[in-house]
């Protein structure tokens, strides 16, 4: 191992890194794929009781392929960018129809599966069969953008292509899954994004940016632009047992599959609408306190407005697309964050 970087880096890990996260008890690709998709964007203190959870009910890949999307996205509420649960599920799909079952050791039919890219699938690679793959995660452009003194936002084609260079020229020969683990573990734990902890860090003597004294310089920043505001309101409609009235989002865009309060157009009378979407009359409408959501690329402010009602006749929606949700005895089902949390005030008032 002729890379001094890396024989640092290893030095480090066989004391400092960590080895005793609940996917690190194996090498089964299954549990190393389910663990890396939900790190992608999530601390690893808020995996890991999802992981927990997932795997107890999903402990093999068939039994995540054959389960209902329902019941993935249930298990998924509340970790966020919901795409990932659903490529998770139409993967295993993929899975048990292409591969018999069992996840394949090869990159490129890793990474043709859904919601895996080039570095998830060098990952879940390296851990489960120890061969050199080569990874660039958040952390390792971090890690790798402030030992080289690498200008420019990581997502620019030209920057990233040299980051992929550079991640390369490190990654050794032997002890990958080591070597993998310990740069994550790098960017996770000392090279972290604002107060580096550079005096622990194995690899301060060669970084360029520690030399510059200017940490706080590398990665560049992805060009900031204020998040503009959008607003919709969404409706509460109850029965006569209570029962509120959600219904399922289109398989793709904001929380695609999952179930949602009913939004309104406010460009077509209230009660109109629900009698012709719905089928039902509605009255008493009651606005509740706005809810700000906010995604990555803009903020959500969210007008609940409270409605009884009752049937007025045949509805057009579709069977299955819509349910009467009893937040007493709330089912396992996949909920948009801010429902759940407009339910579970809902729930609470009543109470």
């Amino acid at each position: 191992m002729s890379d001094s970087f890396a024989k640092q880096l290893l030095a480090w890990y066989d004391h400092s890194g960590r080895k005793d996260l609940p996917w690190q008890q194996g090498r089964d690709a299954y549990a190393i794929w389910i663990s890396e998709i939900m790190l992608q964007q999530t601390q690893v203190t808020t995996v890991i009781p999802y992981y927990q959870r997932f795997m107890a009910r999903f402990p093999d890949v068939v039994r995540l392929a054959d389960a209902g999307i329902d019941e993935v996205l249930h298990l998924w509420s509340g970790l966020g960018y919901y795409a990932r649960a659903r490529n998770l599920h139409r993967a295993a799909q993929r899975i048990r129809d292409e591969h018999c079952g069992r996840f394949p050791t090869e990159f490129e039919q890793v990474v043709a599966l859904p919601g895996i890219g080039p570095s998830t699938a060098g990952a879940i690679l390296a851990f489960s069969t120890g061969s050199r793959q080569v990874i660039l995660d958040g952390n390792v452009k971090r890690v790798l953008c402030r030992y080289h003194a690498i200008s420019g936002w990581p997502g620019q084609p030209a920057v990233e292509k040299r980051l992929w260079a550079l991640a390369d020229q490190h990654t050794p020969h032997e002890r990958v899954p080591e070597y993998t683990q310990a740069i994550m573990d790098l960017g996770a734990t000392c090279c972290t994004r604002t107060r580096p902890q550079c005096e622990h860090c194995p690899l301060h003597s060669g970084c360029q940016a520690r030399q510059l004294q200017r940490t706080a310089d590398f990665p560049t920043p992805r060009p900031r632009k204020a998040l503009p505001v959008r607003t919709t309101t969404m409706l509460i409609i109850r029965d006569d047992h209570g029962h509120v009235l959600l219904e399922r989002r289109p398989p793709t865009g904001i929380w695609g599959g999952l179930w949602s309060l009913p939004e309104w157009p406010q460009d077509d009378p209230l009660e109109a609408w629900c009698a012709r979407r719905y089928g039902l009359t509605v009255r008493q409408p009651t606005p509740g306190a706005v809810l700000r959501h906010t995604f990555s690329h803009f903020h959500l402010d969210i007008q609940p407005l409270l409605l009884q009602s009752r049937s007025a006749g045949h509805r057009i929606m579709e069977p299955g697309d819509i349910v009467w949700y009893n937040t007493q005895q709330p089912d396992a089902r996949g909920l948009a964050a801010p429902v759940e949390r407009l339910l579970a005030q809902l729930a609470s008032q009543i109470t």
